[in-house]
């Protein structure tokens, strides 16, 4: 072979190869350089021109003829063409398989693909082939330095000098094109023509651009459709890829390896002419259309950007052409040789006789503009059948058959289907504008259903309502205008941008709940939001929005890498919950709120603690490190993932800020949600801004299966909007993982969403796609606009997934195989949104790598500094009694002028006030014991709540009948016979008096319960009581019992005055109605975590009840509070009680008995003292002393020893409880009574009780009255 490489082998191609020559001969650095091997032996196939091959060689013009004369000849006489090879490109040689040749008598050969190209030597030359691709090797400099040769320009002066024309020599791509068309005569072709409806792939186009401009960017083209749809065809019609060619001098119909699909690319050059060039997209066939549609542009932007290589003008088997973009409406174009069809596309428009037709009659008689397809082939090889069924395929494909549009579609990820190919449906056949309205609402009710808010399972959702066919509308509807009655703001729109509208609004990313929603108003309000044209965010916010993104991932990886195995309950895959939160707080400020509280679960604590409270990422580390400093430790701690912090956050944009707050929590899911919504009421209730005073939102965090599967979620709902729980909404955020553990939703739930829970108030529900955090920022701004207008609460379910297992140690893949499998070969959300953003336009790559840069780097500045902080010996805990606040000796009593203005208060109801006349007996009781004494348990409560009120103290009591009473006791909220007004006498004692709010709570204990210990941890200045109805049940409530009011002050020194009142004692009313479970508090009791008391008299309930409150220590305290007793006539309590000198008495010791005559003493509380002390009285025994313990934690151990040093002649010291022996205080008392005042116990402390029992009590009255008979008989023995 020679040293040079011809341009002829490029067919249409060759004027661009030979205009970058000419530029690569001017200046080498000014052609991409993976030409620069190709170009160092390249031979022109128009040296005439005037520039020199680069081998050095003079090109003549007599050569140049020869050429071309060669080039003409020689398919007629079938003569073998030099062997050549076109340029490939590494990753395309394997694709097209081994190129047939035509071969010469002398074993020369020349590639298919430029067999009718002109060589540019002479017919006897041999040329060496170009390399495999441009790019295996460094460029190679001209071996000699190309010279200038003059053109020869005689004859076309001989020809102006003849006859006054003028004439101009064609070079470079002129004479390249002439070329190649005089070669293109030698194919013989015929062509086959066929009009196809275009509206279907018009419809569809502009569905699937609306959903790249709205996701990845991009755009998708007619010629897009259409080539694809001939990648489709030649499935089913194979021969149209084949081509004609000569093998040892007999025809050949060769069908390649590949369908290498040539697209004519129109390109505009420095001189403004346009000139065409053919680059083929390699291996088609098995493409789907996203991979079809990124290869195409792939191969347009290199040619727009001048990149094109050799080997994409290589191997092409089949063309597209599509003058129809300049308006062409029937083209034929030529048939290059190594080709056999190329397929040409005219314009779209209508067809002629409808030229001057109005748009609106097009419409309405259904016409659809046509473009028509042309195949050109090589009829050779193909016939005339064949190319018509060609195109018939193709016009079937273009009218959706066999799915066609549905595969596109599910390529793209549409979520939905794509518009269908059917007949128009006459008007007069159905009322189509009511048909239109009842679409509107379908999308309304039901839009949610097609949403794609599940970034890992796609699929093309359907729902029979919201089929326009199911409607009798067809496409042929989408351009005709309907009555809208205001939808989106107009009275009449097309279908066509109706449909937009309510896809836009309803069927994106986010999937909307609201048209359960009783409220008009609201659902109106949410319209106006919702059905409008979509905004994306500006380019700033879009950016904060990546940054916040980053952060979230960055701090993720950042503790994956550095302490691994570590359990941290990471939020990989739940990233987009930071811009989210981020959003919510931005939001709060700008509506001026004083704070947001946020409650959540262990999963991606650290990461909300570290990005949106702002807790130091040092201390965070050191955490990790287990580093605690001692100074700062106290009691059983936490583990990290549990603990609370504050902050305050700033606007980005916009002035404002809002303090945030992150409640502690324990692992018990959901367990937070009363909690948090009691300590924001009382925030509130502080602030105290009246009708307008919602001012502390509330967050609350969720879990998917634990939503759906707490019951103390609805609990919790449940109180959103009762007057005594209400704090104007919360915004429920559900990290919807789609696992809970290892049980998927299938397992874990009955309903169809994880939040239909929720619809139960009214709340909106906004399912989201976590993929999208634009999507996920305009849901969290509306959410908190919402809240705002109408104080309810709102439900965002951000649908994600788990990254890792529930913890970092767990293998997920054991039992989530298939979700594991898509899980662990997906890009993250920071990278999909930054992928987003660069395909958009919005953002340069360089911009959101820089941003994760700039925080990694801070994390690994803070972990450094972190290792070299000094290092702490890690000790066991210790108790957190060392560093608790001891309480205040303060006084209780009252005066005798307070006790007689709360009495007035309920015995002088306000004029024309009626009470009930049951009611108005207890009133005039009360306002006499006020002024004569004697009185009893209730008006001493009552007593102790006034009092508080005038010392300017707020006191809130709830429960179940609290405002009554249970037993028809309290009365503290009195209503008008007539009229059903509430009079609270209590609230109506001084001007400038606290507030007693009493409330009769839900039919819950464990929400209610919570909202008060939430409430009481809030406001240390309140005296917050919850009561249950019966003491038994205090079970409903235990998790908070456990988890909050016994170790809260342990675990995350939060503390709690909150007071349970729990009705106890055994009378008869069954295993249920009769115990608060004693032996369970006390056995939670240790640090001095609580108080746990059994008072019997109104008067040291009273002192009691005021000691917790002024003492200034925040304890929670425990009450077993009598029921029978509420009515004994002994159990009174005189004025002098309440007066003077008195206070609580831990103890109460006999002051009825002789002491030194005391033989035997009897410890014991409660009803069961009354009782005893009647019956001894009755018996007249005057040796058996009964000594109350009033408090049984803290043990009063010194004012106890007191009491029984004072009988030096008892034997025996006894406990006597109404209680199984199992159960009650005695499994406490008896273990800690002799270790506490061990001088007071010479003899084993016994017991008087009923026998060990699995339930609290027997369920018959009667043998209850023989049990109690028992205990009474022998405590008196």
């Amino acid at each position: 072979m020679s040293s040079s490489t011809p341009a002829s082998q490029f067919g249409p191609n060759e004027w661009l190869v030979e205009e970058m020559y000419e530029r690569y001969l001017d200046d080498p650095n000014s052609v991409d350089p993976a030409w620069h091997d190709f170009f160092a032996d390249f031979k022109s196939a128009h040296a005439s021109d005037g520039k020199r091959d680069a081998g050095g060689e003079s090109a003549t013009a007599s050569q140049d003829q020869q050429a071309q004369q060669a080039a003409t000849q020689r398919p007629q006489q079938e003569q073998a063409p030099q062997q050549e090879q076109a340029p490939q490109q590494p990753e395309q040689q394997g694709q097209q398989g081994q190129q047939a040749r035509q071969t010469s008598a002398d074993g020369s050969g020349q590639d298919s693909g430029s067999r009718a190209a002109a060589p540019s030597g002479t017919a006897g030359q041999t040329r060496q082939a170009a390399p495999a691709t441009a790019q295996t090797g460094t460029a190679a400099e001209p071996q000699q330095k190309p010279q200038q040769q003059q053109p020869q320009q005689k004859s076309q002066q001989d020809a102006q000098q003849a006859d006054g024309r003028d004439t101009t020599l064609l070079r470079g791509p002129a004479a390249a094109i002439a070329k190649n068309m005089d070669a293109s005569l030698t194919v013989p072709t015929a062509t086959s023509v066929r009009a196809v409806p275009a509206k279907l792939m018009a419809d569809n186009r502009i569905v699937i651009n609306n959903h790249l401009q709205r996701t990845r960017g991009g755009k998708i083209s007619f010629t897009h459709l259409i080539g694809y749809a001939m990648v489709r065809a030649l499935r089913e019609f194979p021969n149209m890829n084949r081509h004609y060619e000569l093998i040892d001098g007999k025809p050949h119909a060769v069908t390649p390896e590949h369908v290498n699909l040539g697209i004519a690319i129109d390109l505009q050059g420095k001189d403004g002419q346009r000139n065409l060039v053919v680059a083929s997209v390699k291996a088609v066939e098995n493409m789907t259309f996203l991979q079809f549609w990124q290869a195409y542009e792939e191969i347009i932007k290199k040619a727009r950007n001048n990149k094109l290589t050799a080997g994409d003008f290589s191997g092409t088997t089949i063309s597209l052409t599509n003058p129809g973009g300049i308006g062409t409406n029937h083209s034929v174009p030529r048939l290059q040789s190594g080709q056999g069809c190329i397929i040409g596309v005219g314009a779209m428009q209508y067809p002629a006789q409808f030229e001057g037709t109005s748009e609106n009659t097009l419409v309405d008689l259904a016409i659809s503009k046509i473009i028509t397809l042309t195949s050109t082939y090589d009829h050779r090889v193909i016939q005339g059948a064949e190319s018509g069924e060609f195109l018939k395929r193709i016009h079937a494909l273009l009218l959706g058959e066999d799915r066609f549009y549905d595969d596109i579609f599910t390529s793209l990820r549409l979520p939905y289907e794509p518009v269908r190919w059917v007949e128009d449906i006459p008007e007069g056949a159905i009322d189509k504008n009511a048909r239109v309205l009842e679409l509107i609402d379908a999308y309304r009710m039901r839009g949610h259903l097609m949403a794609d808010a599940d970034p890992l399972n796609y699929r093309q959702r359907r729902h029979e309502d919201l089929d326009i066919l199911s409607h009798g509308l067809t496409l042929w509807d989408l351009d005709r205008e309907f009555a809208v009655g205001g939808f989106a703001g107009k009275q009449r729109m097309r279908l066509r941008d109706i449909l937009g509208v309510l896809r836009d609004s309803y069927c994106r990313t986010v999937g909307i709940e609201y048209t359960h929603i009783v409220d008009p108003e609201e659902r109106l309000w949410l319209q106006d939001r919702i059905e409008v044209k979509h905004e994306k965010p500006p380019t700033p916010e879009q950016k904060y929005i990546l940054s916040k993104l980053n952060a979230a991932e960055a701090f993720e990886t950042f503790l994956q890498t550095k302490y691994v195995g570590q359990k941290r309950f990471s939020l990989e895959g739940g990233e987009t919950v930071i811009p989210l939160l981020d959003t919510l707080l931005d939001k709060s400020a700008e509506h001026e709120l004083d704070e947001v509280v946020i409650g959540m679960p262990h999963r991606g604590r650290l990461n909300v603690l570290a990005n949106i409270v702002g807790k130091p990422i040092a201390q965070i580390f050191q955490e990790f490190e287990g580093n605690l400093d001692p100074g700062q430790a106290h009691g059983s701690g936490d583990v990290k993932y549990h603990l609370g912090a504050e902050g305050k956050y700033f606007r980005m944009f916009g002035d404002g800020e809002t303090k945030v707050s992150l409640t502690a929590n324990p692992s018990h899911l959901e367990a937070v949600n009363p909690i948090l919504e009691g300590i924001v009421r009382a925030k509130q209730d502080i602030l105290d801004k009246g009708s307008a005073g919602y001012t502390v939102l509330p967050v609350l965090l969720h879990g998917d299966a634990a939503f759906a599967g707490q019951g103390v979620v609805a609990e919790t709902l449940n109180l959103a909007m009762l007057r005594g729980y209400r704090t104007g909404g919360t915004v429920h955020v559900i990290i919807n993982n789609q696992v809970g553990f290892t049980t998927a939703p299938e397992h874990a739930r009955s309903t169809h969403y994880a939040t239909d829970v929720a619809k139960m108030i009214g709340a909106p529900v906004f399912h989201v796609n976590g993929d999208d955090p634009e999507a996920v920022y305009w849901v969290a701004k509306l959410a908190v606009d919402y809240r705002q207008a109408f104080n309810k609460d709102v439900v965002i379910d951000m649908l994600c997934y788990r990254r890792r297992g529930h913890n970092e140690g767990d293998d997920p893949s054991m039992t989530q195989p298939a979700m594991y499998d898509i899980i662990d070969t997906k890009r993250s959300v920071r990278k999909i949104y930054t992928e987003s953003l660069i395909g958009r336009g919005d953002l340069s790559f360089e911009e959101a790598e820089t941003a994760l840069r700039d925080f990694s780097s801070q994390l690994e500045h803070v972990f450094n500094e972190v290792r070299e902080l000094e290092k702490h010996p890690i000790e066991a805990s210790p108790s957190v009694e060392h560093h608790q606040q001891l309480p205040a000796q303060v006084p209780t009593a009252i005066s005798q002028e307070v006790i007689e203005r709360i009495g007035d208060a309920f015995g002088n109801p306000p004029e024309g006030f009626t009470p009930h006349p049951r009611v108005k007996p207890v009133l005039e009781r009360r306002h006499k014991m006020s002024r004569e004494g004697d009185i009893d348990w209730a008006f001493g409560e009552l007593l102790a709540f006034g009092a508080l009120a005038l010392d300017g103290r707020l006191v809130r009591l709830s429960g179940q009948d609290s405002r009554r009473g249970t037993f028809v006791q309290r009365h503290s909220v009195l209503m008008d016979r007539n009229t059903g007004k509430e009079y609270a006498p209590l609230q109506n004692l001084a001007e400038g008096q606290g507030r007693v709010m009493v409330y009769d709570s839900a039919l819950s204990e464990f929400a209610a319960l919570g909202f008060e210990y939430g409430y009481s941890v809030a406001n240390s200045n309140a005296l917050v009581l919850w009561e249950a109805q019966f003491g038994d049940f205090v079970n409903g409530g235990q998790v908070v019992i456990d988890e909050y009011i016994s170790s809260g002050e342990a675990k995350w020194d939060q503390h709690s005055g909150v007071v349970l009142l729990l009705p106890h004692g055994h009378e008869g009313q069954g295993p249920d109605h009769t115990s608060g479970r004693i032996e369970r508090f006390l056995q939670l009791c240790a640090e001095h975590s609580m108080t746990v008391a059994v008072p019997s008299t109104p008067a040291n309930y009273f002192h009691l009840l005021r000691r917790h409150a002024l003492d200034g220590v925040d304890r929670p305290v425990v009450l077993f509070t009598p029921k029978s007793m509420l009515r004994d006539k002994n159990v009174r309590s005189s004025l002098e009680d309440f007066t003077g000198s008195s206070r609580f008495l831990s103890v109460i010791d006999d002051d009825t008995v002789d002491p030194a005559k005391v033989r035997k003493v009897l410890l014991t509380s409660g009803k069961l003292y009354w009782e005893l002390a009647a019956e001894r009285e009755k018996r007249q025994i005057d040796d058996i002393a009964l000594v109350r313990i009033e408090q049984y934690y803290p043990i009063p151990k010194d004012k106890l020893r007191a009491a029984l040093q004072r009988y030096p002649g008892a034997t025996s010291v006894v406990w006597a409880q109404e209680e199984p022996e199992n159960q009650g205080a005695w499994p406490f008392f008896g273990l800690n009574l002799p270790r506490r005042v061990p001088e007071a116990f010479s003899e084993p402390l016994q017991v008087v009780c009923r026998r060990p029992m699995a339930a609290p009590s027997a369920g018959s009255p009667k043998v209850h009255e023989v049990e109690q008979k028992a205990i009474i008989d022998e405590a008196l023995s």
